[in-house]
């Protein structure tokens, strides 16, 4: 997990930042926010709030007293002690791509499958700098719909030893990630003073939390694991295009979903998330690495903290289809503001393509450069006598090379960032070695790791009892 002490990039002066909380309150009280939940409407309704049909009309004041009991920075336990992160400060942990009901890999485009899942989960334990596979790293299409948040949950705790997401399909679903977690780690009662487990609730914006989300949110706060209360804007079609708009519902829409967190249970771990970009007004199609999406995200990272909240936002985002410049450039476009705000959960950090339809394999490994370089660059320099080198001057004088400086000698294999992927060769030894261009070398990468993964450690009894519970579950849902 990294540390991100360098400072944060402010952009909204006091007088928008007054401007944005009268218009989150006024959004909040007089358009309200519909709860698709019997379940929801009965505790706002129960909390004094006004409530018509399946609109909440929220008191801001009491808004901001539910979202007072939420904490600050919590932790969530990995199964390897090691690889347990801390959410809130200045902490930055990362996940892999979230969601993408298709893989490429090289040329091939085509449907993701439990394979594609399972290779995925093994390439995010197989490189340190990512803290989790995430969630859904990729749809697996072969496997039955009902059952295969199972099968998914299953690979994620014994593939890998770092924290994962829950599936949120479903309350069901929720029930079942939960009773695995507390198998995995000994017992409900532990998780719960120890939460295991992120999950992600998605607002279906404008303004509306549907009952399956809602469904897998009080799952997850009864059982006191972390939520990502996340609004879903794209800019012109979930919203309108303004950027100061935007932000005002989605403090409205994660506002309001914190404060039905702290309803279910006062005091459960809630993230401010946000997905905020825009879509291209010739063609209507989602993008990604936007400077738009990039001033959204440093303006949430300040409201989140305005708030006192932790808050999830940023990735490798790109619209490209394949892992190409275009790919790099917005990934970079959208990873350089989420290390500037001091993003605490990065999701879709390794792997996203084509809107975030796609978990490239290619694209995972190029991510996995950026992050590492990011965090390289966001690391303080050292400044003290030793680094100052004057030694190094004396006994090179005038006109000489460092090249074999005792100073350099002594720091050669340390003193720079050493690439994973990135090549600096000259053209004619590149050339010798087949010319490969980054893409290439992209898979050449992955596909060593994998060969070279090895599975952690896991007490046989812990997993037959995973392998048990999957089974009988599996034949309870028809599967």
């Amino acid at each position: 997990m990294f540390r991100n002490v360098m400072p944060r990039y402010e952009v909204l002066s006091q007088d928008a930042m007054a401007t944005l909380d009268a218009g989150w309150r006024r959004l909040l009280t007089e358009v309200g926010v519909q709860f698709a939940s019997p379940r929801a409407l009965e505790l706002f309704r129960a909390a004094g709030q006004r409530v018509e049909d399946e609109t909440v009309f929220l008191d801001p004041d009491f808004v901001l007293e539910q979202v007072a009991k939420a904490p600050r920075e919590f932790d969530v336990a990995a199964r390897n002690p090691a690889n347990s992160i801390h959410i809130g400060g200045d902490a930055m942990a990362f996940g892999a791509v979230y969601g993408p009901p298709f893989v490429r890999e090289g040329d091939v485009r085509r449907d993701a499958t439990m394979a594609d899942f399972r290779a995925f989960a093994k390439l995010a334990q197989s490189f340190p700098v990512l803290d989790s596979a995430g969630g859904v790293v990729c749809e697996p299409n072969d496997t039955p719909l009902d059952s295969r948040h199972l099968d998914m949950t299953l690979a994620l705790q014994t593939l890998t030893d770092k924290i994962y997401m829950g599936n949120v399909v479903s309350g069901v679903n929720a029930r079942d990630t939960i009773e695995m977690s507390s198998i995995l780690f000994g017992g409900r009662d532990l998780i719960e003073r120890a939460p295991a487990t992120i999950s992600l609730i998605n607002c279906n914006s404008p303004l509306r939390w549907d009952d399956r989300m809602l469904e897998s949110l009080i799952e997850y706060c009864e059982a006191a694991q972390p939520v990502v209360l996340t609004p879903f804007i794209l800019m012109g079609a979930m919203s309108p295009v303004t950027i100061p708009a935007a932000l005002v519902q989605q403090i409205t829409e994660a506002l309001s979903g914190i404060a039905l967190a702290q309803l279910v249970r006062p005091g459960c771990p809630v993230i401010f998330g946000s997905f905020l970009s825009n879509i291209d007004m010739q063609s209507g199609s989602p993008t990604f690495g936007t400077p738009e999406s990039g001033i959204g995200l440093l303006c949430t990272g300040q409201i989140a903290r305005h708030f006192g909240l932790p808050f999830r936002s940023g990735g490798a985002m790109t619209s490209s289809q394949v892992p190409d410049a275009q790919a790099g450039y917005e990934a970079l476009m959208t990873l350089m503001p989420t290390f500037l705000a001091g993003a605490n959960w990065v999701m879709h950090s390794a792997g996203w393509l084509e809107g975030g339809l796609v978990a490239g394999y290619e694209k995972f490994v190029v991510d996995v450069e950026l992050v590492q370089m990011l965090r390289e660059e966001f690391t303080p320099l050292e400044i003290d006598e030793a680094s100052l080198a004057f030694d190094a001057h004396v006994e090179v004088g005038h006109g000489g090379h460092f090249l074999g400086a005792m100073h350099t000698m002594e720091r050669f294999r340390t003193c720079f960032y050493r690439p994973l992927l990135s090549s600096s060769e000259n053209y004619e030894r590149w050339m010798r070695g087949g010319g490969a261009d980054a893409a290439t070398r992209a898979t050449r990468i992955y596909q060593q790791k994998l060969a070279d993964y090895e599975a952690p450690p896991l007490d046989d009894a812990i997993r037959e009892e995973l392998e048990a519970f999957v089974t009988r579950r599996r034949a309870e849902l028809g599967d």
